[in-house]
């Protein structure tokens, strides 16, 4: 099931996402929230006539660095020999078609276009054989940063958890399981011209050592988001840029990029 979260006539709700074509694309409205049992209302919108919202509001993004060997070398970065955290704040997080803005800090904005595993439950110390009954689903996400700033600074606070740095979208699809999630095509293009291109299988640590890793430090709590590294293609953005992820048997998130007011 694809789920959405969205707003309409200053309402924000929920629904599942249904039919095929993206013209003819319906909401089905949910009861309530999507993390505990649900019902669907059977109030029907039209995708068209709402504006889809990132799909949940986490307490916390805890993102993963130098995921994929390739990705590390092109930056000329050691391959991690254990899982590589930092955070992105929830003030970074926006949704599809909403604007990336280009920080006044940095002259060297880049894309990274990244698989997001988004938690279902509230968990701690998560044994690698439970890690799928954590897991509510999957969306794409794009962790944008201030190349420069993080060479420069050393920690990554400001160069990858500055506003709008964390897109998510357009939905959450529940209905993949942790074996096909490990091998999806992730494309990202910018202006309709690819950049990136990879698959999850080619991650240094698997989505379950991620969540091993850091549920070991930490509660995770519904609707966090893990973000899982990025694969190659890495670079520049400037304003006025269409950015898009797209990840395979989820969807496409298009966001772009306009100069800070």
């Amino acid at each position: 099931m694809r789920i959405a979260r969205f707003s309409i006539d200053g309402n924000v709700a929920f629904g599942a996402v249904e039919g095929d074509r993206p013209d003819e694309l319906v909401l089905d409205i949910i009861k309530g929230i999507p993390f505990t049992d649900f019902e669907l209302s059977g109030t029907k919108v039209p995708l068209s006539k709402v504006r889809l919202l990132p799909p949940v509001l986490p307490n916390k993004v805890v993102a993963f660095g130098r995921n994929y060997a390739e990705h590390a070398r092109e930056l000329g970065n050691e391959v991690p020999d254990a899982p590589f955290a930092f955070f992105k704040p929830s003030t970074a997080v926006i949704g599809p078609g909403d604007e990336i803005q280009y920080p006044s800090f940095t002259e060297d904005l880049h894309h990274e276009a990244e698989l997001a595993v988004v938690i279902g439950r509230m968990c701690r110390e998560v044994p690698r054989e439970r890690v799928k009954d954590v897991i509510f689903g999957y969306t794409c996400a794009n962790d944008i940063t201030a190349r420069d700033v993080q060479k420069r600074e050393k920690q990554w606070a400001r160069a990858k958890g500055f506003d709008t740095s964390c897109p998510l979208g357009p939905w959450v699809e529940t209905d993949l399981d942790l074996d096909r999630a490990a091998d999806l095509t992730i494309q990202l293009t910018v202006n309709g011209e690819q950049r990136q291109l990879g698959r999850t299988s080619e991650m240094i640590h698997p989505i379950e050592d991620l969540i091993v890793n850091i549920s070991e430090a930490m509660t995770l709590l519904p609707g966090d988001v893990i973000l899982t590294g990025t694969p190659a293609g890495v670079g520049p953005l400037n304003v006025g840029d269409e950015v898009a992820v797209t990840i395979e048997g989820i969807g496409t998130l298009t966001n772009k990029v306009v100069k800070r007011g």
